[in-house]
């Protein structure tokens, strides 16, 4: 199993028309790292494959790790697209912009409360945290 991802790892820089130096400084691991992957000395990290994943969205993560689906990902520019979209409109999270669909007891409940920080979890396994009050 070990061989077949490191098969697709080396087909990811063939694609890419990288060196293997310029791909770990791409993805932001040390070129070393790189070297033993392909030698079979190491096994990919999940730190290497999620490095890897995101820097290229054409690369599905599992094709990656079991060598299902394709790649290049297809719709990976609309998928951008939607993600930078998503990005722009929640980059000042406002609380009162927000509609409470509950009862009046519940909403003054909820209105009368005033939240600090908002975490927004992504399927990806990252986050980024919104911090509502100004310190």
């Amino acid at each position: 199993m070990n061989k077949e991802i490191i098969t697709r790892i080396e087909t990811v820089i063939e694609h890419l028309e990288l060196s293997v130096s310029a791909f770990a400084d791409e993805i932001g691991v040390q070129r070393s790292s790189i070297s033993h992957l392909l030698n079979g000395r190491n096994k990919p990290s999940l730190d290497f494959v999620m490095k890897l994943v995101n820097t290229y969205p054409e690369v599905d993560l599992y094709w990656l790790l079991k060598g299902e689906g394709r790649f290049p990902k297809e719709n990976t520019n609309q998928a951008e697209v939607n993600d930078s979209k998503i990005t722009k409109e929640i980059e000042e999270p406002y609380v009162d912009d927000f509609v409470i669909p509950f009862s009046k007891e519940k909403k003054h409940e909820l209105q009368s409360k005033n939240p600090y920080k908002i975490v927004m979890f992504y399927s990806d396994g990252t986050f980024e945290v919104y911090n509502t009050k100004k310190d």
